[in-house]
């Protein structure tokens, strides 16, 4: 499993042909005590930059970009009853949703780890 980011702090870790979508630990950190989140449900398509999920914090509401393009297989249900997960485990337990790539080409436009915080570094 490879993981990857995107400039506006999503993580995308794929597996095979499957992506799962959260936000990284900079973005949660800078939302503060995320308060209710709204996850995409399967079925839905998003292309590469599309609003895909909503999280609300104390301080704002953000949305969600599609990190590439690509069909929900799973949506993070958990979340609705639990959105403090977001920022607990921003990167595993607070997954958003599971794409299923429309396009892998994709992904070599996005950081990886290394150069993601890097770029955290310079904001």
């Amino acid at each position: 499993m490879t993981t990857y980011y995107s400039e506006d702090h999503e993580w995308i870790a794929v597996d095979g042909d499957i992506g799962t979508v959260g936000i990284t630990k900079y973005a949660a950190e800078q939302l503060g005590d995320v308060v209710f989140v709204e996850v995409p449900e399967a079925g839905a398509s998003f292309g590469k930059g599309d609003d895909m999920a909503v999280v609300e914090s104390v301080k704002a509401a953000s949305d969600v970009y599609a990190p590439v393009a690509g069909e929900v297989v799973e949506g993070n249900g958990d979340l609705a009853d639990a959105p403090e997960t977001v920022n607990e485990d921003p990167e595993g337990k607070g997954w958003f949703c599971k794409l299923k790539l429309a396009d892998a080409g994709e992904l070599s436009g996005l950081m990886d780890a290394a150069a993601y915080k890097t770029y955290c570094e310079g904001l």
